[in-house]
């Protein structure tokens, strides 16, 4: 298995280019396929394959139905994708329709530039294909030009300051894509507000069983996985509606069992500790205090009090 994925991976742009009958890239580190004709066959590449560079694509006619959570959703516009080198990428049923603009980028492009750090930190990267942004009329020709521009660049003025202006039109093209998935966790806040809606539910279920005492506490993985989600997309999407993240909803769920327990509970502080799954009491009592400013001892002590 391991040969037969090796044969899948693409370790440089010139191999892909040649896998799709293209020209070889004008730079070795960076190229733009532009396929708006829809006559390049991407669809030629083994699924799934690993690639060892960055790919952002803009698919123009992105349609078809996919499974979100555990509902379906069709989708009947354009859309982007994002990966990360060394993901596997592909597997899912091919797009029908090809047509668009792929950018791909080697991380040794961003050496010695501040992208090459801040990169990391967009979550977008890690996201799922159901989990592609979907753009506006608008959108869609702001993203394009971006495209645009970085093709002509690489085309027709490759020089000392080639890298730079690249560079730049590769964190303007992230940081507009921030902002329409900011936009896309609103404006489709029916299928976010459903997500957010079933994330309480598990962790309310969750603490109320026996689950966190047999398993220990919920990890934003274990969520994640059973709402068909990827941890980032999780993330992102409860910051945008919550101003929390996954982690944090977490804490909020077992911070309220917890009061309830001290409150009505004879159970001893460290029992109720492991009835919430922490392998230490210390452990609890240090995130109680953190979250509430008093010691689980001192809550329950003021509570009897009233």
């Amino acid at each position: 298995m391991k040969d037969e994925m090796s044969n899948h991976r693409f370790s440089s742009l010139s191999r892909l280019h040649k896998a799709l009958d293209i020209p070889a890239p004008m730079h070795p580190l960076v190229s733009v396929i532009n396929n708006a004709s829809g006559t390049i066959p991407l669809g030629k590449l083994p699924s799934p394959h690993i690639l060892s560079f960055y790919k952002i694509s803009y698919k123009m006619n992105f349609q078809g139905k996919f499974k979100y959570g555990q509902h379906y959703y069709d989708f009947d516009e354009g859309g982007m994708f994002f990966v990360s080198p060394n993901q596997i990428t592909g597997g899912h049923a091919p797009l029908s329709d090809q047509s668009g603009y792929t950018l791909l980028f080697h991380p040794d492009f961003l050496l010695g530039y501040e992208l090459a750090r801040k990169i990391k930190g967009y979550g977008f990267f890690s996201y799922s294909i159901h989990e592609a942004l979907h753009l506006s009329e608008k959108e869609k020709t702001t993203i394009i030009a971006v495209f645009q521009n970085i093709e002509e660049e690489l085309k027709d003025r490759i020089d000392s300051f080639s890298q730079d202006v690249v560079i730049s039109q590769i964190e303007l093209l992230l940081n507009y894509a921030n902002r329409f998935y900011s936009r896309q966790f609103i404006t489709r806040k029916a299928v976010s507000s459903d997500l957010l809606e079933k994330l309480e539910e598990m962790l309310h279920a969750y603490f109320q069983s026996s689950h966190a005492q047999k398993q220990g506490l919920p990890t934003v993985q274990f969520l994640s996985e059973q709402l068909n989600v990827s941890t980032s997309y999780l993330g992102d999407m409860l910051r945008s509606l919550t101003g929390q993240n996954a982690q944090q909803h977490i804490h909020n769920h077992l911070i309220e069992k917890a009061k309830e327990k001290l409150s009505a509970s004879p159970a001893s502080i460290s029992e109720i500790a492991y009835e919430l799954g922490f392998e230490h009491p210390q452990s609890f009592s240090k995130l109680f205090k953190l979250k509430t400013s008093v010691s689980p001892l001192d809550f329950r002590r003021s509570f009897n009090k009233a």
